[in-house]
């Protein structure tokens, strides 16, 4: 049963628990219990399963480990500490598990000075980077705490000499649950966590996390199932107790209006005044581009405050070292401010930091919460960030952000399921480690929450693709890995290098590199692999300044033609950007409705002004752009929300669009729209150019064609059956297929010693596709990689939601012609031009557009002097020089 704690435990009941060193050594530190330490320590003590959900900075993992260090410490007192390991704590990232050693070492030495005497309690770190000598002296000096990752604690489960000390563990930590829970690596761990509880029936499980929901569903992920229910587990929720002081601000007073240079000049001067103002600061952007970019111009703007000594970058891309010496120089306080992209906000330790800022929307309320939790990180102090906006867009995102947060509205994070890649890999070390019957093995397997409704079918084709019965394959060098006995009912190994072959090649993060772009042979670049697997045939993107069409790929070379006379459709940033999370976008479409409407029954402006205020507590200068920009919009077109999809349609230099005002996210938009270029190009016979936002996504063609009659039939249709034929030929499925395969064992990443290199990779995965397409549609494989497409990376599930709404006359559907786009699709269209335009070109486009957009709206209202200012200017107009500055720009 799944239950939330509710009273805590007070100080008396918790220190009547601990050892009289614990109780010494703990009082000369704190003053008192955290809320975490009151409610979870007396659980843990008790061997009870719990989910700890509490901030950034609140003694999580001293909560954790307190009743463990307790139990060590007396059972050394009296001499039965034994040479085995009681607790295993699994941490996404390595540097998170060497701050853990260093924050238990430290406390079990001032302990040991109480206590006059060595107590023996080892602990021990064990990942890819341990040594062969570290490992063979962890089997001869066992650890009793062992700090390891999910990939190393499955290594350890095939380990045949080290998986004896794993057999009788009281306790399993697991931090940052929500940054592995939403992913493979979750996954492959709950598996995990199913083998170690075989080993050892009494595991206690302890999960960590900072911000998260649906905590229920995570908390059933963290314990998974015994039988047909959930196993027991204890919820403790103290998510908002820290102060928080939150704001949105804004460079300048109107963003709309201000040119380019301004606006970043005030940017920059902006930041530096607030760096200022603080002793260290922790700057977020959304891509590692923008974070060298903010601290290069930091640099050239400050150059004698901002040096190599004061503000340095962090993100995934860069080597290990200097991410190291970044980390550690903020726990010394010697830097003044640190950019990072999304490296910096899980909890390694980086010290006092006590101001975040976010440049742009962090595209949901966990990440805000996650970044802005990393200022004040000590227990009692405020959690103080600011969010920057630099459009109309941001600001209004931003704001309903802030409110989510302040409301405690959590949104809620996806959790991968029946992931059959990983089963296939996971029963190959279950097979490993011993024989097993088919019907036990498959009993374990729904023990895990991520694959309690796997289906019989669907499991036995993983067996029979592992059991070779695809004889096929063997061509394609893809061999049983498995023996399945139908007599007996038992699987085991098959092959000598098994347990090599699984230990070199395990894990679920996939391997990715450049590709080559080449028209015909000439090469002209390269991008990430990332973006390529956004690519449809037709898209059109920049690479060195120059505009190219995508035409295929073909292992890890895209080829793409070079005479292009239409805007990029899709950024070179888009595969770093972060999408917006589907609450935060519900929410964000509510408060749209709740405007118009307002606007529908004549508000005043002073009256929504004061609605605005109330609704979203921003200051004079935001609410007023915020009304605005619904001004705008509601005079100019209709306002979309939660409730009405708006349908635009307008003509540019002979080509057709139809902009989609669905603001749903990324992941949701772009399942509606490869539905509807579908169904658009089998029923209409157009190709379609599809380009997509989190705000909405529009179709274009030289041909006309009906948007809506292609609703209609999507509406009619099996939605998923639409959308599985709409990805079935595309780049993304192919790639993803890759990672699938590899995953599965039926690529090897390495073998014998050697290290196949992704290109290899990719054209083994491109002849193994057109394989097991041929053996069967829904072979195992091919069959996850689909749902990790749709599922994973897309979001069927509420593509399908939406469509369901407006079959069912929840969500109407509003076509509105119009000359050129509506306000609120001016970031849409302009999204693909930031590649070739210079930002102080688009800055100035926009800002003309608005003035185009106010005349039209001006002359709605018949005044006089808008028919002059609709004369001097023209939309068409407008495009042609942007155009002109494209090819000066090329030239």
């Amino acid at each position: 049963m799944i239950r939330y704690l509710n009273d805590p435990n007070t100080e008396i009941q918790i220190k009547a628990i601990l050892h009289p060193y614990i109780n010494q050594w703990f009082f000369s530190r704190f003053k008192t219990f955290t809320q975490s330490q009151l409610f979870a320590v007396f659980p843990i003590h008790c061997r009870q399963n719990i989910l700890v959900s509490s901030p950034t900075g609140s003694g999580k993992t001293l909560t954790a480990f307190l009743s463990i260090l307790n139990e060590l410490i007396s059972s050394s007192e009296i001499g039965i500490l034994e040479d085995k390991v009681y607790c295993v704590y699994v941490s996404p990232l390595k540097a998170l598990g060497a701050d853990v050693l260093v924050n238990l070492i430290n406390p079990l030495n001032e302990i040991e000075t109480i206590a006059h005497r060595k107590l023996g309690i080892r602990i021990a770190v064990r990942t890819g980077d341990t040594t062969p000598a570290e490992k063979s002296r962890m089997l001869k000096h066992t650890p009793h705490i062992l700090i390891t990752t999910p990939e190393s604690l499955a290594i350890m489960l095939n380990s045949p000499k080290f998986k004896e000390k794993l057999n009788s563990i009281q306790w399993v930590i697991v931090d940052e649950v929500h940054a592995l829970a939403e992913n493979k690596r979750g996954v492959h761990l709950s598996l995990t966590l199913e083998r170690l509880q075989r080993l050892s029936p009494g595991i206690t499980r302890v999960g960590l996390s900072a911000t998260i929901a649906p905590l229920e569903e995570v908390a059933q992920y963290l314990v998974g199932y015994e039988g047909d229910m959930p196993r027991d587990c204890l919820i403790v929720d103290v998510q908002f107790l820290k102060s928080m002081e939150l704001q949105v601000v804004s460079p300048v007073k109107n963003l709309i209006e201000a040119d380019y240079l301004h606006l970043h000049s005030r940017m920059y001067e902006l930041i530096h005044e607030l760096v200022q103002q603080h002793k260290t600061t922790l700057i977020f952007t959304n891509t590692r581009s923008g974070t060298e970019r903010v601290v290069h111009n930091l640099k050239e703007k400050f150059p004698t405050i901002y040096t190599d000594e004061t503000v340095a970058a962090h993100h995934g891309s860069l080597g290990k070292e200097p991410r190291f010496k970044t980390e550690q120089e903020l726990r010394e306080g010697k830097l003044r401010a640190v950019v990072s992209s999304t490296s910096l906000e899980l909890g390694i330790d980086i010290g006092f930091i006590d101001l975040v800022l976010c440049l742009g929307s962090p595209k949901s309320v966990a990440r805000l919460l996650q970044r802005c939790g990393r200022a004040g990180h000590q227990l009692h102090s405020t959690v103080k960030g600011r969010i920057i906006v630099m459009d109309r867009d941001d600001l209004v995102e931003c704001s309903l952000l802030l409110k989510s947060a302040l409301e405690k509205k959590i949104d809620k994070i996806h959790l991968p399921k029946n992931a059959l890649d990983v089963l296939a890999q996971q029963v190959y070390g279950i097979a490993i480690n011993e024989i097993i019957p088919i019907n036990e093995l498959f009993l374990l397997i729904k023990k895990s929450y991520c694959y309690h409704t796997l289906t019989w079918a669907d499991f036995f084709e993983v067996i029979k693709y592992l059991s070779g019965q695809y004889v096929s394959l063997e061509e394609r060098h893809v061999y049983a890995r498995i023996w399945y006995d139908e007599a007996t009912g038992n699987i085991g190994k098959k092959g000598k290098m098994a347990r090599i072959i699984y230990m070199t090649n395990i894990g679920t993060i996939p391997e990715e590199t450049y590709v080559t772009v080449k028209v015909g042979e000439q090469v002209v670049g390269m991008i990430d692999e990332g973006f390529l697997e956004k690519l449809k045939p037709g898209d059109v993107f920049v690479l060195g300044g120059s505009v190219y069409m995508f035409k295929f790929a073909r292992g890890m070379t895209a080829q793409v033609s070079a005479s292009v006379n239409r805007p990029p459709t899709v950024p070179r940033w888009f595969s770093e950007m972060l999408p917006l999370s589907f609450d935060l976008a519900m929410e964000i479409g509510r408060f749209r409705r709740l405007v118009d409407e307002k606007f529908a029954a004549k508000y005043s402006r002073e009256k929504l002004l004061g609605f605005i205020h109330e609704f979203l507590k921003v200051d004079d200068n935001s609410a007023e752009s915020i009304y605005e920009y619904f001004y705008e919009q509601y005079n100019f077109s209709k306002v979309p929300s939660d409730k009405r999809v708006v349908v635009e349609s307008y003509s540019d230099r002979g080509r057709n669009y139809v902009i989609f005002h669905t603001l749903l996210g990324r992941r949701v938009n772009d399942c509606l729209s490869r539905a509807l270029a579908f169904v658009i190009g089998r029923s209409q016979h157009r190709d379609v150019e599809v380009g997509i936002s989190d705000n909405g996504f529009y179709l274009s063609s030289e041909h006309t064609f009906n948007p809506l009659r292609a609703f209609e039939l999507v509406k009619q249709e099996n939605f998923q059956g639409v959308l599985e034929q709409s990805i079935e030929r595309s780049e993304v499925l192919q790639r993803r297929f890759r990672h699938c395969a590899a995953r599965a064992l039926m690529i090897l990443r390495e073998y014998m010693g050697r290290k196949k290199n992704v290109g290899r990779m990719q054209v083994n995965s491109r002849i193994l596709f057109n394989a097991v397409k041929r053996i069967s549609n829904d072979f195992p494989i091919l069959k996850e990689a689909r749902r990790e497409v749709l599922d994973d990376l897309m979001d069927a599930e509420h593509a399908q939601q939406i469509v369901a709404g407006v079959t069912s006359g929840e969500i109407s559907v509003v076509e509105v012609n119009t000359a050129l786009p509506s306000p609120f699709a001016l970031g849409l269209i302009m999204e693909g031009y930031s590649d070739i335009i210079k930002i102080e070109d688009k800055q100035e486009f926009l800002k003309r557009m608005h003035e185009l957009i106010m005349a039209k709206i001006a002359l709605k209202e018949g005044k006089e002097k808008a028919r002059e200012k609709q004369k001097a200017f023209s939309y068409q107009s407008l495009w042609e020089e942007m155009h002109l500055k494209q090819e000066d720009a090329k030239d």
